[in-house]
């Protein structure tokens, strides 16, 4: 039994680890890529800066149906739901890797700010649209998943779903704190007004999450399972909320709670779900990942000659508005695009999907969606190390 510890005792730990690896694929540019991957996954009115140039606005009623605005944030995976349960993961990954590494990423700073500011100024209407109510999700899962269509194109009922005091959500308003909360320290010195905010939202979201304790998915059901079911309860994400306030403010009241919770429990999976064991994350195999492999497959798009060229990615896989002007509705991208043996049109760079199969194989079918499908989660846990990588090793 392992026991917990603390954020600095991790990247610590990481970073005598991570000295012992040799350096072999391009690491800066494994980080570009890594980040810009983001931009494919944005919802909401794009900016000018856009670089990945075959996506474009989506998503603009979002939030509509309850009367708030809930456009922006990210799609969390090749769908065109917006899950803020990962999303919030996300950006709390986001965050920890540029304050940890931020020194480390060179040009690549301002973009990784930019990756984390697209999802909390989301975040912050989802927290603060409504008194009482935390949003958490827009779009109807088991309706979109039926459909093969361009965010561009969404027909589908853009649901959104909530939880409050008679539906609390524990574990999503906890990782939505830690996300703010950590984020807050990104813009501390770049944008203090911004980094005020983020930080007073992150106390208000904590004290729901700890006044109403509850498991979002014993209050949303079939919404959020079982496509992110909160399997490990919700204590784990009240932790990591209240470890990221303590950083975040130097207040003994958020370590009391940390030290309450739990705080020395063993650390066995660390995941969008489970918060117990970062470092495991932090120390993955990132040159299997870019190519280190027996069949020389980067499971990074775009990086290096051989990467997976068909994944299981809507946008990706459907020509662009400028390609192919006429909508394509909910059945119309099956037959001839789904289907199709051909690689993706669009290519989603820095997209780092599912992996190889137990043989340490990679079809490269678009159907194969847990091996061939990129999620936000995955990049956000490889930005720190290829950070490290790419200052240290190149």
């Amino acid at each position: 039994m392992r026991r917990g510890a603390s954020f600095c005792l991790l990247f610590s730990l990481s970073l005598v680890l991570l000295g012992f690896v040799q350096a072999k694929p391009n690491y800066k540019e494994a980080l570009a890529k890594s980040i810009l991957f983001f931009q494919g996954q944005r919802s909401g009115r794009l900016p000018r800066s856009q670089q990945l140039a075959w996506r474009s606005d989506s998503g603009l009623s979002d939030g509509l149906f309850v009367h708030v605005d809930l456009t922006g944030g990210y799609y969390d995976a090749g769908d065109n739901v917006k899950f803020n349960f990962p999303m919030a993961f996300t950006t709390t990954m986001l965050s920890w890797s540029t304050l940890e590494y931020g020194k480390r990423m060179g040009p690549e700073l301002p973009n990784a700010r930019a990756a984390i500011r697209w999802a909390t100024d989301y975040l912050l209407k989802c927290a603060t649209a409504t008194p009482g109510k935390l949003y958490v999700g827009v779009g109807d899962p088991n309706v979109d998943h039926k459909c093969w269509e361009r965010p561009e194109d969404m027909d589908t009922v853009r649901t959104v779903f909530s939880v409050s005091a008679r539906s609390p959500g524990s574990d999503v308003a906890g990782e939505t704190a830690a996300a703010l909360a950590a984020a807050s320290m990104v813009f501390r010195k770049v944008d203090r007004k911004y980094s005020a905010l983020l930080l007073r939202t992150a106390r208000k979201v904590f004290q729901f999450a700890m006044q109403y304790q509850g498991a979002y998915s014993d209050s949303l059901g079939s919404a959020v399972c079982p496509f992110y079911c909160s399997y490990s309860g919700y204590k784990d994400e009240l932790l990591w909320g209240a470890a990221w306030l303590f950083r975040a403010t130097n207040e003994m009241s958020y370590y009391n709670i940390f030290k309450s919770l739990g705080a020395d429990d063993q650390p066995d999976l660390f995941s969008w779900d489970n918060k117990y064991a970062g470092v495991h994350v932090l120390l993955s195999r990132v040159d299997y990942i870019l190519g280190e492999n027996p069949i020389r497959m980067s499971y990074m798009v775009g990086f290096g000659p051989n990467f997976p060229k068909r994944i299981h990615h809507r946008g990706s896989s459907l020509p662009s508005l400028a390609s192919h002007p006429q909508a394509i509705g909910c059945d119309s991208g099956f037959e001839p695009f789904f289907h199709s043996a051909n690689p993706n049109p669009n290519i989603l760079t820095g997209a780092i999907v599912g992996g190889p199969n137990q043989n340490d194989g990679y079809p490269d079918e678009r159907s194969d969606y847990s091996h061939s499908e990129p999620a936000t989660y995955i990049n956000a846990a490889m930005v720190g190390p290829l950070a490290y990588f790419a200052a240290t090793l190149n």
